[in-house]
């Protein structure tokens, strides 16, 4: 029961802290490069939009089977062995080809099956019509690769949307292959549903030469033109990709003075890009954007810097967002929007003050119960319990946190715990006095029993809400969230703060009976 001058101000001080961490959730920042720390209010609140986007299977499993042809090809090659007509069905997860010479039909299964093992182990090989080998990708290959590329589409989204200035995006998985992205303050997102609906993979390939008519020629297909709105033949071969891509940036175009998209690659890209326009010279050199050719231009002289320039019929922001979307890189697979929903801010002031009056209501409602039991150590609980809130508000202010509704629950069920631990303590006190202690013994064995119950209980608790937090999704998360926070904030106003007040009280006056 004894308390330090050292311990007593620490105590104070951290409820001081607190206050101050409080204060910029009422106002703004006093300097503008200020660190002003707040807590961000979530869509049900704030209002915003909510967007339900879908991985496209089929478009995932369709460059895994172009990526097994090259393979498949290499190691015919490596083999000495021809074939012809390599054939792709994407919606079957197939991909087929005829052996050069019926006789070495054996002999290309076997250097199928001799590739790496961490491609032979995603297909299987069978037989087809008319002696074609058939190659079939595994359904668990392309639910783990899914799996995997919602991951990383994760990531990209979440650069995208950083780049064109949302605050407080909120993104995370569903499922094997679904993302939910809630962006609060948005009510019309349809640039962001542009950002992640367009998958920006950038592919830099040469025009296939001495091509004309409607039918591409062999080991090319016809792309449309978007400058010109006609197809072009583009080969297959990647001659650099756009993974390589470092920078890209919307800028002014000296020549035209229209705007462009100016783009660097990494020292791989660089030597690539070099290497392939001075072997080339003199031929079309495409850039492709998901399939289709931005621009086509002759190869004039080598480029060598490791930079270029894309020119178009771009406006300042298609310029900008083409280059986040460069920035950021390419999705694995195209994202389609299947749901899609916006809440107005009208609804979230309403679910503000929904949420601030049950609170208010709540708290008022505790603290008249603790003050009419327990009299004055009712009172100075009630000191601990607004302590409590605003230490809970400064924690979730330091962190940046973004409140929704189940938050604010959260909040209200916390000041319920903490007042348990406050009964649990009164009640203890209550029945020492009984038993025949003095006011100060009675003070004391009363805090030390409840102690270890408080502390049981509490602990329990927080390891279920870590566990929430942990396993949970979105709202689940701000609920466990506050709740793991108010626990510990709990145990620190009821176990030091309420028995600073009540000691700190009876060193002034000495008591012969305590108010309980």
């Amino acid at each position: 029961m004894y308390y330090s001058r050292l311990r007593m101000m620490g105590v104070l001080g951290v409820c001081l802290l607190g206050l101050l961490l409080c204060v910029p959730n009422f106002m703004h920042a006093p300097a503008p490069r200020m660190p002003w720390r707040q807590i961000h209010l979530g869509l049900d609140l704030r209002g915003g939009s909510y967007l339900l986007l879908r991985l496209d299977r089929q478009s995932l499993a369709a460059d895994r089977l172009q990526t097994l042809m090259d393979n498949a090809r290499q190691a015919l090659l490596e083999k000495g062995l021809g074939y012809r007509d390599f054939q792709r069905d994407p919606a079957r997860r197939t991909m087929s080809f005829l052996p050069r010479d019926p006789s070495e039909a054996e002999a290309a299964r076997k250097a199928i099956a001799d590739m790496p093992q961490a491609v032979s182990n995603e297909f299987s090989v069978g037989n087809g019509d008319d002696g074609r080998i058939v190659l079939t990708l595994g359904q668990d290959a392309i639910a783990q690769r899914a799996r995997d590329a919602v991951t990383q589409s994760i990531e990209i989204v979440r650069r995208r949307i950083d780049g064109s200035g949302a605050i407080d995006p909120e993104i995370t998985r569903e499922g094997d292959d679904r993302i939910v992205v809630e962006l609060p303050g948005i009510s019309d997102p349809e640039r962001i549903k542009a950002l992640l609906g367009t998958t920006a993979k950038m592919t830099f390939r040469l025009l296939a030469p001495g091509a004309a008519g409607s039918v591409a020629p062999p080991g090319a297909q016809l792309l449309p033109d978007v400058s010109s709105g006609q197809t072009l033949p583009v080969q297959d071969h990647v001659e650099v990709d756009g993974g390589d891509l470092t920078n890209a940036g919307a800028v002014i175009d000296q020549q035209s003075g229209s705007w462009a998209v100016s783009f660097s690659f990494d020292h791989a890209g660089a030597r690539a890009f070099a290497d392939t326009t001075r072997a080339n010279v003199g031929r079309r050199f495409a850039i492709v954007l998901d399939n289709k050719v931005i621009e086509a231009p002759v190869i004039q002289t080598p480029i060598t810097a490791g930079n270029g320039q894309i020119t178009g019929n771009f406006t300042a922001q298609s310029a900008t967002d083409l280059a986040v979307m460069l920035r950021a890189g390419a999705l694995p697979a195209p994202l389609s929007v299947i749901e899609q929903r916006a809440i107005g801010p009208s609804l979230g002031a309403d679910s503000i003050r929904a949420g601030a009056i049950s609170l208010l209501v709540g708290l008022l409602l505790v603290m008249a119960f603790m003050a009419l039991f327990y009299g004055r150590f009712g009172l100075y609980a009630n000191v601990a319990l607004i302590a409590n809130l605003i230490l809970m508000m400064a924690a979730l202010s330091l962190f940046q946190a973004t409140l929704t509704l189940p938050g604010m629950a959260g909040l209200l069920l916390t000041l319920g715990m903490a007042v348990d631990a406050n009964i649990l303590i009164n009640e203890r006190i209550r029945e020492e006095i009984k038993r025949g202690r003095t006011a100060l013994s009675a003070m004391q064995v009363g805090f030390e029993r409840a102690t270890g119950t408080i502390v049981d209980s509490n602990a329990t608790a927080f390891l279920a809400h870590v566990m929430l937090f942990v396993f949970g999704t979105g709202p689940v998360q701000g609920f466990a969230l506050t709740i793991t926070i108010g626990i510990v904030t709990t145990l620190f106003t009821t176990l030091l703060l309420s028995r600073l007040l009540m000691v700190r009280w009876y060193a002034l006056t000495r008591p012969s009976e305590l108010p309980v």
